[in-house]
């Protein structure tokens, strides 16, 4: 994960965390294993299951769990060799640095840009699900924007870390390589990408959630078809409780960001933000198990499966012991 903050220049760029190297491997390592073990078993459920799979509220979802897992597999993996390597990063390389950037800004920012468009999507789904009645207005409503969310980031980050032509400076002996390429020199790529695809989405989450949230209290005594109303509270606190972590971990980054562009000291907060900076690997690690606390089904599964495992166990050892005790006479 990475920040884009252009105008933040030596207070941040050339910055590490002064939390010591051996918590934060420790600590990225206990919550990134169980995260990435949660995100598969959401993926394996969600296309396994036909009604999961066919849920037009979980397609975004499943977007977001797939950009999650690319900083799980990639971006942490090389956080960890560049702690384990005593602060160097390993192959040293560019090719490897360019990756990095791209699964920390592209994946990082498209999963932000991601989350606005599954926010204003909640409000077609539930209050303007006409929209969606035939295959036509399906695919314009529902599938068209997320097609093309997808292409814009992956089109946007290929040009400005691959294609746009400008001289990288690549600090092997900072996490994510200094995480400062070059097109955020740029007078418009730079503010673009630092508002139009951080600061915006981060914003829209917030703002078009707790709007979402007025809106469903308001009409709740209009409905009277009690499963509508589960299925509506459901998509509401699916979107919600994304919207609070978001609220917690990249809204306080966000806004000190803005701050720095703004006038606000270099020097100011610098050492705050890169707490806040790191935060959201936690933010990205989180997302996976708050989306399954909102699969109130396959929470049932788990916990039917670890049950019957938990029983299966225990007649087990009640027979061996049986098995042992006869033998003995």
């Amino acid at each position: 994960m990475a920040t884009n903050d252009s105008d933040f220049g030596e207070a941040f760029d050339t910055l590490e965390i002064s939390l010591p190297r051996s918590v934060r491997f420790w600590l990225l390592l206990l919550v990134d294993t169980p995260s990435i073990i949660c995100s598969f078993i959401l993926l394996f459920y969600l296309f396994g299951n036909r009604t999961a799979r066919q849920a037009l509220n979980n397609h975004a979802i499943v977007v977001i769990i797939l950009f999650g897992l690319g900083t799980e597999l990639i971006d942490v993996p090389l956080y960890l060799t560049f702690i384990v390597n005593s602060g160097w990063v390993t192959p040293a390389t560019p090719a490897i640095c360019l990756i990095w950037w791209f699964v920390a800004f592209g994946l990082y920012n498209g999963g932000q840009v991601l989350m606005a468009w599954a926010a204003i999507e909640r409000h077609i789904l539930i209050f303007h699900d006409r929209w969606l009645g035939t295959k036509r207005s399906r695919f314009i409503a529902h599938y068209l924007p997320l097609i093309l969310v997808l292409v814009y980031v992956f089109v946007f980050y290929v040009y400005v870390l691959f294609i746009f032509p400008c001289e990288n400076v690549y600090v092997y002996d900072l996490p994510v390589c200094d995480a400062y390429p070059c097109y955020q020199e740029d007078s418009f790529l730079g503010i673009w990408d630092f508002l139009g695809n951080n600061i915006l989405p981060g914003f829209l989450v917030a703002v078009v959630s707790m709007a979402l949230l007025a809106r469903v209290i308001r009409q709740k005594q209009r409905l009277n078809q009690a499963v509508q109303w589960r299925k509506i509270r459901r998509m509401t606190i699916q979107l919600l409780s994304i919207s609070i972590l978001n609220v917690i971990f990249i809204l306080p980054l966000n806004l000190l960001a803005l701050a720095h562009m703004c006038g606000l000291p270099e020097d100011y907060g610098a050492q705050i933000q890169q707490y806040l900076y790191f935060a959201g690997y936690l933010f990205i690690f989180l997302i996976p198990f708050v989306s399954l606390a909102s699969l109130p089904d396959l929470c049932k599964e788990i916990q039917m499966k670890i049950q019957c495992r938990r029983q299966s166990q225990g007649r087990a050892s009640t027979n061996n012991a049986r098995t042992i005790s006869t033998a003995r006479r």
